[in-house]
């Protein structure tokens, strides 16, 4: 069904992701982007998505890809043609296979203003046009997420949310040089702000990619491609010296043997 020309001026949006942060950071990064959309609802789950889209109508449906219930594939099939879909993930292959064949675009997690702008751009296109029969794309996506919820593909954690003072940011976690935890807190640092949450270190290592990311202290998870050497001081301790950050970081001795070869 082709939009009005109302509708073209002003599009009617839902937003579908289980994590309430991540659909508040979305919201806030299209009305940078494009304050004419209206946003008219918004779904904890595949099933709402659904329902919603039943209910208001909306030209555009941004669905997570992985969401309890129905996932954001599913979703999309059961919505069929009654709207446009934007797909948001944290995981690039899902994305990338979802651009290529042209029939939807994506936005990757967390939501950067430029990248945004280039999915409004092709979306404010595609508005002009009905829908597109997503089937052969969607088979494509559902054997992805098959294949990974198998544990043929594992994931990593992508980004962190982390409080900076009184806001909330979304943080890369290719960016973060080191976790260190004390009894209540873990500090994230990176190179010119660092962040607290509330993530213990034992389930930050399950979560993070063990060949970026190594322990070296009970307390202490440094980002590998940071460490610029590994000195000794007077006491013979092993402290991990980072490229762009002055505190070095102590080595317990369970985890010396990391660095025999440095």
């Amino acid at each position: 069904m082709a939009s009005s020309a109302a509708n073209l001026a002003a599009p009617r949006a839902i937003l579908a992701d289980d994590e309430r942060l991540m659909r508040e950071q979305l919201r806030a990064r299209l009305a940078e982007v494009w304050p004419q959309l209206q946003i008219v609802g918004e779904a904890k789950n595949g099933q709402e998505a659904v329902e919603l889209v039943q209910q208001l109508r909306p030209e555009l449906a941004f669905l997570d890809i992985r969401m309890p219930g129905l996932t954001g594939v599913e979703a999309a099939r059961a919505i069929s043609n009654a709207c446009h879909v934007v797909f948001v993930t944290a995981f690039g292959e899902f994305a990338i296979e979802a651009f290529e064949q042209g029939a939807v675009d994506y936005v990757l997690k967390p939501a950067e203003t430029a990248r945004l702008q280039v999915t409004v751009r092709r979306l404010q296109q595609r508005l002009q046009a009905p829908p597109q029969d997503l089937g052969a794309l969607l088979d494509t996506l559902a054997s992805k997420l098959e294949a990974v919820a198998a544990g043929q593909r594992p994931q990593h954690l992508q980004w962190i949310q982390a409080s900076i003072g009184q806001q909330l940011r979304m943080i890369p976690v290719g960016e973060v040089l080191f976790f260190i935890s004390d009894e209540k807190y873990t500090r994230v640092q990176a190179e010119t702000y660092e962040a607290l949450i509330r993530t213990p270190i034992r389930e930050l290592l399950e979560q993070l990619d063990p060949a970026q990311f190594w322990q070296i202290h009970r307390a202490t998870i440094v980002n590998v491609r940071a460490v610029a050497g590994v000195v000794r001081d007077l006491r013979g301790r092993q402290l991990v010296t980072l490229k762009n950050h002055t505190e070095k970081l102590e080595v317990s001795r369970t985890f010396t043997h990391l660095f025999r070869q440095m």
